[in-house]
């Protein structure tokens, strides 16, 4: 198989939309922050010092999704209709999930754009408590599951 963002000369190329048709697709991703129990406690209860750090995060998902094809080199801009960013406790092993679903409709996906807005809450997570804990660790962030388009659905199982 051939990666679709090299040119036959080797070099970096846009891949070509333009004759695809629009169609609907939906894209949902998952990543973690790890925090220790004084974050965890800040973050439960909403009261960060530079305020409420999921509602924070949740402004820059959102953001991020909408600004995917401007940090990322190859993707286009696509119309996104809908995001919608989650995010769970888990107070046992003080780990905070957040879950990215993006809808659109369009001649391309949404995957980039789901993974990115998981991506960068997380990032906004740690950025607004590494003042108590710079040792807090990002991972796990993959697609769950997508649909619409040449490669219909596609659902990430563990």
């Amino acid at each position: 198989m051939k990666l679709n963002h090299l040119g036959n000369d080797g070099r970096p190329v846009m891949v070509d939309v333009t004759e695809k048709k629009d169609t609907y697709r939906t894209a949902a991703a998952e990543g973690y922050i790890k925090v220790n129990e004084k974050i965890y406690d800040i973050i439960e209860k909403g009261n960060g010092a530079k305020g409420d750090v999921l509602g924070t995060a949740t402004v820059a998902g959102i953001m991020a999704v909408k600004k995917t094809w401007e940090i990322i080199p190859m993707c286009h801009q696509i119309p996104v209709g809908g995001c919608n960013m989650d995010f769970e406790l888990d107070e046992k092993e003080k780990l905070v999930k957040c879950t990215c679903t993006v809808k659109t409709t369009g001649k391309t996906g949404a995957e980039m754009e789901a993974l990115t807005g998981v991506s960068v809450a997380l990032l906004t997570v740690y950025d607004m408590c590494k003042a108590l804990d710079k040792t807090m660790e990002i991972s796990d962030i993959r697609l769950l599951e997508k649909t619409g388009g040449q490669s219909g659905t596609v659902i990430n199982r563990r």
